[in-house]
């Protein structure tokens, strides 16, 4: 009786898989007939044809779009922020870099909320050093395995370099620039539960009156960047007009967002972001609207729901996202095997954002069709998609440091 109960509970699962995957397309034929919203049209149906008009109309109205459909709207700076660095040293990497761990307070309470940032400065930089600054998931001493980083509470002497492959500090510090990771649970736990009761949201409001176009985690997490954007312009260390705002997967859709929300950040880079952040929703190919306000009901407004099996009537797809970034440099990256996260559809998104690039005089996406495999493309935008799954490989950081040489100028 008890292996029939088995074999009956095996086969529920298998099915239940199946059904599972079947909800899904990673067929490139059924990608259903779509058109996307018009790019360079203003609201009322003016064309857009030169620069003045995307940058002082229809850039704005694009913003309000995503703001208002998509991502929330998220707060300003706090009046109450202050920097306290907590840790320094300063011979480290072998002697390469400098290392500054620094308490980001978002309130003036000093058990308050806050963020501990993570710095690394390249120890032969002799004037301000460009950075790369960005999120991770796992707890900043998961980044290196350098026994100076503190441990968090819970954290263990084992977690130290658990993620360093992703990070690549010694191949950053050795072209000259600076490196920069938060833990984003610092900012707002990814919890669908608990987001907003016990992130930064809490600072703004009850969770419960968030409105429908309210921020989400996404737009929290970015939020936070910008508010280690503000501690490099207090220091003399980091050239904070040459910051380069990188993301994986949802964090990703963080870097894209939090470059078009601020545009100091000088550089932006998303990596395997998929829906939400640089694929075309409208493709349905891999994860969708509805899978991801189904399973992480935080990430996105309220009102991002309305759209849940109907991705044709978002006022924007994510070239649109992409455009935002224009002039500035913005890289997309993609992987062969990472097809939940729809690669075609991140390289669609990335070339119909050219118009807005050319429009601005500068160069664009020069990659006319999707690149061949480990062969990046770089022009104002930047594109590849590398064999493997998802993840950051050496190979991405490769692209990204030669991409930040190309418009930051190299350290």
């Amino acid at each position: 009786m008890r292996s029939c109960n088995i074999i009956t509970a095996t086969l529920i699962s298998i099915l239940s898989c199946n059904t599972i995957i079947a909800q899904f397309n990673y067929d490139e034929s059924r990608v259903p007939a779509y058109e996307l919203p018009e790019l360079l049209q203003l609201n009322d149906g003016t064309p857009v044809k030169d620069a003045a008009t995307w940058n002082e109309k229809r850039r704005a109205e694009v913003l309000e779009l995503f703001r208002s459909e998509v991502y929330g709207r998220r707060p300003g700076r706090p009046d109450a922020l202050r920097f306290e660095v907590t840790k320094k040293d300063e011979a480290t990497l072998g002697g390469k870099a400098r290392r500054r761990e620094v308490k980001i307070h978002f309130t003036s309470k000093e058990n308050g909320p806050s963020m501990n940032m993570l710095l690394y400065l390249p120890a032969k930089a002799k004037e301000p050093a460009p950075a790369f600054l960005g999120l991770n998931f796992r707890g900043n001493p998961t980044v290196s395995k350098d026994p100076g980083i503190t441990l968090r509470k819970g954290d263990k002497e084992s977690d130290r370099g658990k993620s360093a492959g992703r990070w690549q500090a010694d191949m950053i510090i050795d072209r000259g620039y600076a490196l920069a990771t938060i833990w984003y649970g610092d900012i707002e736990p990814d919890d669908k539960r608990n987001a907003f009761s016990q992130g930064i949201h809490k600072v703004y409001g009850p969770a419960n009156k968030i409105p429908a176009d309210g921020w989400g985690s996404i737009a929290a997490w970015g939020w936070g960047l910008s508010r280690a954007l503000d501690y490099f312009e207090t220091i003399d260390e980091i050239d904070h007009k040459r910051v380069a705002v990188i993301g994986h997967s949802r964090l990703g859709k963080t870097s894209l967002w939090a470059g078009a929300e601020d545009e100091r950040f000088a550089l932006v880079i998303s990596n395997d972001s998929g829906c939400g952040g640089a694929a075309l929703c409208r493709r349905a190919f891999g994860e969708t609207v509805k899978r991801i306000n189904t399973s992480f009901p935080h990430w996105f407004c309220d009102n991002f729901n309305k759209y849940n099996g109907r991705e044709g009537d978002l006022p924007v797809d994510q070239h649109m996202l992409i455009a935002l970034m224009a002039p500035r440099p913005v890289y997309v990256a993609s992987a062969v095997g990472d097809r939940w996260a729809d690669p075609r559809g991140e390289y669609l998104s990335a070339k119909h954002a050219d118009p807005v690039y050319r429009l601005l005089g500068t160069e664009g996406l020069p990659a006319l069709k999707m690149p061949p495999v480990d062969k990046p493309s770089m022009g104002r935008i930047g594109y590849h998609i590398r064999t493997g799954n998802h993840d950051v490989k050496a190979f991405d950081w490769k692209a990204y440091l030669d991409f930040a040489d190309k418009h930051l100028g190299r350290p």
